[in-house]
């Protein structure tokens, strides 16, 4: 599944000089009479012939962020499987026609049989539509490695240039700090796309700084010292080489806006949680395995969660209780589930949980809670039903449920829209109600009637059976009716 050298030819080279690639893929087919050249042409040598400067260390460090999700997206489908031929897809395409055709008059066992193997064949769809949507990444993916380099090279005529790019970059950061010096107190410092490869101590001084922008750098660390920027708000780090944030980021206390996307994070600080005014936190495209525990503790005004394209395998709890926050995005990670308590998000209005694919397959009860929640996607992973309580989301006007082996609700009442499937949801709580009460009922009513019989049976031991034992068993005549003598 690797890209192939002679469709994707710079994506291809870029991901085998970043270790990117696994085991070579077979080329396409030539021409026997092309064969004898063939073997004495090597396709990487002929690019870099082309594109020069196109095995420069900081221009593949630059490209690196650009291929990661080729590289992640690749070994979910190598787990999934290669995909299917155009004759299984259109087999596979007539067979859930003809079964969504017969659903809707089946009935109980032969239902679920049905609905299980049209869930079988929407597998198969589903997987030839992500090699589709793979090779669109592929394609796209190259596109943006050709402007790169195109970028680069008009940034750079040569290696001399290059380093003259540079020595300018360091030129302006060394005159950003003699202007602070002066004494006039930077607010804003844009140093975007400069090829900066570390970030001076000195800016730990500039007290009066409220944006720093650093993004699409070769920044491999940011100094402890970034804790003096006390006044910070806004802090851009995205499109860089960080492997780790430092601890002192912790402690800028007025932070609201950061954006480390698109690095090679493994884990956030747990000092994280200490930047008690974050609005916003973009932490996608990155190797992230876990989220600090207590990152939802003090970040009380947090309005914006972007973590999608990492590693998650869950939330931690402390998640529940960011109440300020309106938009989740956690797609294409490896979650299993959500915490309990995600109802707590009483102000989440946009949550994005598609392709977790295996992993996510259940949401817990309280999701129904969520009842300011107005876009929700769950496409692409394996959710069998809906939570009862789904009904309750009342402001869900977009939904999307593609790809997932649904029962509940049925996907012909999926395929009619979200006001459908919250219908369905509804009447189906109605039954469990109703079901309820007349289990409740039958209960109360059990005892009752035991009660009604021992009574009964009891008066009938004292009053009928003691009776007929005096008479019969005493051997003695009864007494004589003074009122039977009498019409004698």
């Amino acid at each position: 599944m690797d890209p192939n050298p002679n469709s994707f030819p710079v994506l291809s080279y870029v991901m085998s000089r970043l270790n990117l690639n696994s085991n070579p893929q077979p080329q396409d087919p030539v021409d026997v009479e092309q064969a004898q050249l063939q073997m004495h042409r090597n396709p990487q040598q002929e690019l870099v012939e082309v594109m020069p400067h196109l095995d420069h260390p900081d221009l593949l460090a630059s490209m690196a962020p650009a291929v990661s999700d080729v590289a992640q997206a690749r070994s979910v489908l190598r787990a999934l499987g290669d995909r299917p031929d155009h004759e299984s897809v259109d087999r596979t395409r007539a067979a859930i026609a003809s079964l969504d055709e017969r659903l809707s008059r089946m009935e109980g066992n032969a239902r679920a049989a049905a609905e299980g193997e049209r869930a079988r064949h929407a597998a198969v769809l589903q997987l030839d539509e992500m090699h589709e949507a793979y090779g669109t990444m592929l394609r796209e993916a190259e596109e943006r490695l050709v402007r790169i380099y195109e970028r680069h090279g008009k940034e750079e005529e040569g290696s001399d240039k290059g380093k003259e790019a540079a020595e300018e970059a360091n030129d302006e950061v060394i005159g950003i700090l003699r202007e602070e010096a002066t004494g006039k107190g930077m607010e804003r410092v844009e140093l975007s796309g400069r090829q900066l490869k570390f970030l001076p101590e000195a800016f730990g001084r500039m007290k009066g700084l409220v944006s720093l922008d650093l993004s699409s750098n070769l920044l491999e660390v940011i100094p402890d010292a970034i804790a003096g920027l006390e006044h910070l708000q806004e802090l851009r780090l995205s499109s860089n080489l960080l492997v780790l944030l430092p601890d002192s980021i912790g402690m800028l206390l007025n932070l609201k806006f950061l954006d480390v996307s698109g690095n090679k994070l493994k884990a956030l600080p747990d000092s994280i949680s200490k930047c008690r005014s974050l609005v916003e936190l973009d932490a996608s495209y990155n190797e992230l395995a876990y989220l600090p525990t207590n990152i939802g503790h003090e970040p009380v005004n947090l309005q914006k969660l972007l973590v999608h394209l990492n590693k998650l395998r869950s939330l931690p709890t402390s998640v529940c209780e960011m109440r300020s926050l309106r938009i989740l995005d956690v797609h294409f990670n490896e979650l299993r589930g959500l915490p309990y308590a995600i109802g707590k998000l009483s102000n989440l209005e946009s949550l994005n949980l598609s392709s977790n694919f295996s992993d996510l397959k259940e949401l817990p009860p309280t999701f129904g809670d969520l009842m300011n929640l107005r876009e929700l996607d769950l496409s692409n992973n394996q959710i069998h039903a809906l939570p009862d309580t789904f009904y309750r989301l009342d402001n869900l006007t977009k939904l999307n449920l593609e790809q997932n082996p649904l029962i509940v609700p049925p996907m012909e009442i999926v395929n009619h829209g979200v006001e459908a499937v919250k219908d369905y949801m509804a009447k189906r709580w109605l039954d469990i109600l109703i079901a309820e009460e007349s289990k409740n009922q039958l209960e109360e009513e059990l005892p009752a009637n035991a009660g009604w019989l021992t009574r009964s049976t009891s008066w009938l031991k004292n009053n009928l059976v003691h009776g007929v034992s005096g008479i019969m068993g005493s051997g003695e005549k009864s007494p004589r009716d003074a009122y039977l003598d009498q019409q004698l």
